[in-house]
């Protein structure tokens, strides 16, 4: 590719706004991947990427779609569905554990995919996932942004039920579930005359 310019006709400013447009424009390559490594293993070449474009990547002779991996988990949720991206999660959060040396039984790492997904969509876990979508006022001040939740509360009105673990906590009572939940009362003995 070859561009010629007119100095004579260019200003400084069309000039860049050209140069922009120009960086956007894909030669050759697959969008989003910005680079590949090509490593030989025992059954062939491998292609690490730094990016990700699965949808056209498998759209490439030579491709084996059984073997082609990606970690970007929007992406697999967007081409593959709510099922393989609640995959993906345990393949990934797994991963990140045991490469710092720490064991975490599967079935907990199941339940956070479960949690993540269970909307039929991915759920992220901050304040505007999983716990941003509390109802409790108490639980999404323990989270983040505090004063912002306790004076949004006060302005409106709010009230907290106490109804979750976290709020219980906070205000030093047993949590209502287990053991928790069992009241017991005594009735007092009445006098035999």
């Amino acid at each position: 590719l070859r561009i010629v310019l007119d100095p004579g006709n260019v200003s400084l400013m069309k000039l860049r706004k050209f140069l922009n447009r120009v960086k956007n424009i894909k030669l050759k390559g697959v969008k989003n991947i910005d680079r590949a490594l090509i490593r030989k293993e025992e059954d062939g070449y491998v292609i690490y990427t730094e990016g990700s474009n699965i949808t056209e990547v498998l759209k490439i002779k030579g491709v084996d779609g059984k073997k082609t991996v990606t970690n970007d988990i929007r992406e697999i949720y967007n081409v593959l569905g709510i099922e393989a991206a609640r995959n993906a999660i345990i393949k990934e959060i797994t991963n990140v554990l045991e490469e710092q040396g720490l064991e975490v039984d599967q079935r907990h790492i199941m339940l956070l995919a479960d949690q993540m997904t269970k909307n039929g969509e991915l759920s992220s876990i901050g304040r505007h996932g999983l716990s941003g979508g509390k109802s409790s006022i108490l639980a999404k001040a323990a989270f983040e942004v505090t004063t912002t939740h306790l004076f949004d509360a006060g302005k409106s009105g709010a009230e907290d039920y106490l109804g979750g673990v976290t709020e219980n906590v906070i205000v030093g009572q047993p949590i209502p579930m287990g053991t928790g939940i069992v009241k017991l009362v005594m009735k007092p003995f009445e006098k035999e005359e």
